[in-house]
C-alpha cells in the first residue's frame, strides 16, 4: 500500500494535515485539549456508550465517579487526535530525530525486548486501544535507553492494521502512521487479511508482529470466549495468539501508561517464550489479564466508545 500511486484526494488531505504537522507540540496538546471538551460537550460523541461501557465495566462506582473518568477520557481522545495529526510531520530521518527528541513517548524495559528477541524467535507484540495506538509505526524510535537500543532494524517489523471502509482515509492512515519509517527499508504494514499469508512466506525470518487485538470479534470472525474481563463475559479473536502458536512465537503485551498530556511510557510485558507450548486461548486470557489490570489503574486509557460486550 506504501508504494501505491495516491489519488487528488489523498495528496490534497495529506497536504492540508500536513501543515498542521509541522507545528510544536505543544500547540497540537492545546488543540487536543479543545477537541476532548467539543466531543465530550457539544456533540457528546457517543457519550451513551461510554458511560454504559464505564458503568458495567466498574459497578462499584458512583455516578459521579463514572462522570470524572469519561471526562478524562474525552481529554485523551483529544490528546489522541491531536498527537496523531502531530505524529504524521515525524517523515523519514529528520522525522525520527524530531520524534526521539519530543520524548512524547518512552519504552521503559528495551532490555526485555532484546532478550526476547536473541531468542532467535520470531515476536508477536500484542497491543490494546490504551495510549495512542496511531503512533504503533513509531515505537522502534521511542527508546531513550542508549545503552540498550532495540536489536533488530526497521525491517523486521510488521505492523497489522484492519482496512478503513474510506480509501482516502485508509490510504492517509497508513501514511501517517507509518511516515517516520520512511528511508528504513520498511515495507510491513499489513492488512489483518493478509498476515497469513505473509507469516507462512517469511516463516524462516525472524520478524516482529505488532498486532492490534482487543476488537470485539466483527464480520464472520470466529468468537472465542476468554472468560471475565471488567466484570463481563468476554469473546475475542485470536488471529495474533493463533498466529504465534501455529509458528512458535514469543508473545509479549505492549503496555502504553499516560505520564502527562503528550507523555506516554511503554513497557514490554512477556506472557509466554513459545506459544507453540499454549494455545491461543490461554494467551489472550493472559493479554486480557494484563489489559485489565491497566484499564483498572488508568480507567480513561482505553477507547471506550465502541461497543465491546455485545
Amino acid at each position: 500500500m506504501l508504494h501505491e500511486k495516491k489519488s487528488v484526494g489523498v495528496v490534497l488531505v495529506e497536504a492540508i494535515l500536513g501543515l498542521f504537522a509541522r507545528l510544536p507540540l505543544r500547540f497540537h496538546i492545546w488543540i487536543g485539549r479543545f477537541v476532548g471538551w467539543f466531543l465530550r460537550s457539544v456533540i457528546r460523541y457517543r457519550r451513551d456508550v461510554v458511560i454504559t461501557n464505564l458503568s458495567r465495566s466498574f459497578p462499584d462506582k458512583k455516578y459521579k465517579e463514572i462522570s470524572a473518568i469519561a471526562k478524562k477520557f474525552y481529554a485523551h481522545l483529544g490528546d489522541i487526535f491531536a498527537e496523531a495529526i502531530w505524529f504524521g510531520g515525524c517523515k523519514g530521518e529528520k522525522g525520527r530525530k524530531r520524534l526521539y527528541n519530543s520524548y512524547l513517548a518512552d519504552v521503559s524495559n528495551p532490555e526485555t525486548y532484546n532478550e526476547l528477541y536473541a531468542q532467535g524467535r520470531s515476536m508477536m507484540v500484542l497491543t490494546s486501544h490504551a495510549g495512542n495506538w496511531e503512533m504503533l509505526g513509531g515505537w522502534f524510535c521511542y527508546n531513550h535507553d542508549e545503552a540498550n537500543p532495540f536489536a533488530p532494524g526497521y525491517t523486521t517489523m510488521r505492523v497489522v492494521y484492519r482496512r478503513l471502509k474510506s480509501a482516502t482515509w485508509d490510504r492517509v492512515m497508513a501514511d501517517n502512521r507509518c511516515n517516520c519509517l520512511r528511508g528504513t527499508g520498511f515495507d510491513g504494514y499489513l492488512e489483518a487479511g493478509e498476515v497469513l499469508r505473509s507469516a507462512l512466506r517469511d516463516r524462516d525470518k525472524k520478524l516482529v508482529y505488532v498486532f492490534p487485538t482487543d476488537q470485539y470479534p466483527y464480520g464472520i470472525a470466529t468468537k472465542h470466549n476468554v472468560g471475565q474481563f471488567l466484570n463481563q463475559e468476554t469473546y475475542a479473536m485470536t488471529g495474533g495468539a493463533a498466529l504465534a502458536c501455529k509458528l512458535g512465537m514469543s508473545v509479549s503485551y505492549l503496555r502504553w501508561r499516560i505520564l502527562d498530556s503528550g507523555r506516554y511510557g511503554l513497557d514490554f510485558v512477556p506472557l509466554c517464550e513459545d506459544a507453540s507450548k499454549s494455545t491461543p486461548e490461554d494467551i489472550m486470557r493472559a493479554y486480557y489479564t494484563e489489559l485489565e489490570k491497566d484499564i483498572i489503574n488508568e480507567p480513561w486509557n482505553y477507547l471506550w466508545t465502541h461497543k465491546r460486550w455485545k
